[in-house]
């Protein structure tokens, strides 16, 4: 007879259910949550399958179940609370339970977990990110003490730093408390741009190593960034029958209502990983409004730009781009510049 584990894991322990084909139960236990730790202890048990939500530790367990041979599967978390949400109490053990028998039924989206390569390159592009960020939140906290004793930050020739040693070389004198707070906040945002750039050449070198990457790059806007970007969310590009599943993968397609009647379309769902979301929509930016080269995916979105404003082209080019990465990964051929794209 067919055993089917339910795992419901925490940071210290991992609760398992056993139950059999007809969804009785057969055993219960507790693990310290680890792969063998939690292989030893449904392993007299023989289980057909066992089953996981996506959670911070799923990748890492996920990845040493498969390597004692267990044949586990990642759910969907929003799919299996669902189900899971039905039960009157909810409890490590209830939940345990109530995941083993999404398992058995197979009531449940299984989600594709990413290789060792592509969490990497995904951690790397996070980091930076933030760093970004907090150099962007620097600059602005820098900015806002100093419009509060009356001196604006402007523009000037020699960029952001070269602004703030005239700051402090010549409006200054009469506070040396804010002369002191300026000067901190300078060095963290130095500190943070040497760390950006050390990251930047990382990126660099990903991008040169890949041949993946350098040919999504061919692609106006697409830079190593967001190829990059690209590359490590899809992973693995056969997950897709279509390529317009890339787009929707990624939240860049409407929502739509249908019951009766009623049909309501809505915006994007923005559903997906946000960070090459918003690469994507920067990358429709750059190639509307900054290459020159002409192109039957530019004209379309500037033809969508003018009846429907910049903002709306730029979302349908980077649904449309992801569309396009992912054809030319897939089939290897290059861009087609003046082949109608719409």
């Amino acid at each position: 007879m067919k055993h089917y584990a339910g795992l419901d894991v925490s940071q210290q322990t991992t609760s398992i259910c056993i139950v059999d084909e007809d969804g009785r139960m057969v055993a219960e236990r507790k693990a310290v949550t680890c792969p063998q730790a939690i292989a030893t202890a449904i392993e007299p048990f023989h289980v057909a399958r066992a089953g996981l939500e996506t959670e911070p530790l799923s990748v890492w367990l996920w990845n040493g179940l498969n390597a004692a041979r267990v044949p586990v599967i990642c759910m969907d978390a929003r799919h299996a609370n669902a189900a899971l949400s039905m039960m009157p109490a909810k409890t490590d053990r209830n939940d345990a339970a109530g995941l083993a028998q999404i398992v058995r039924t197979g009531w449940c989206k299984r989600v594709h977990v990413k290789s060792a390569p592509s969490h990497e390159a995904r951690a790397l592009l996070a980091a930076r990110s933030q760093l970004v960020q907090i150099r962007c939140d620097l600059e602005n906290e820098i900015r806002g003490v100093l419009r509060t004793f009356g001196i604006i930050f402007g523009k000037r020739i020699g960029g952001f730093s070269k602004r703030a040693e005239e700051i402090v070389a010549g409006e200054l004198d009469a506070s040396p408390t804010i002369r002191i707070v300026l000067e901190a906040l300078m060095k963290a945002r130095v500190d943070i741009l040497a760390q950006v750039a050390i990251l930047d050449g990382k990126v660099r070198s990903l991008s040169r190593g890949n041949g993946i990457v350098r040919h999504l790059m061919t692609v106006p806007g697409v830079g190593a960034i967001t190829a990059l970007g690209f590359v490590a969310t899809i992973d693995d590009p056969a997950r897709f029958r279509r390529s317009a599943s890339a787009g929707a993968y990624l939240g860049l397609t409407p929502k739509i209502y249908a019951s009766g009647e009623t049909m309501k379309v809505g915006r994007i769902s923005r559903r997906g990983d946000d960070f090459l979301r918003r690469s994507l929509y920067e990358a429709a930016n750059a190639l509307l409004t900054r290459v020159a080269r002409p192109s039957a995916l530019k004209a379309w979105g500037l033809r969508i730009a003018k009846r429907g404003g910049f903002k709306r082209a730029k979302v349908a080019v980077a649904r449309k781009l992801a569309v396009v990465l992912h054809a030319m990964w897939t089939t290897g051929e290059e861009l087609r510049w003046s082949t109608s794209t719409s």
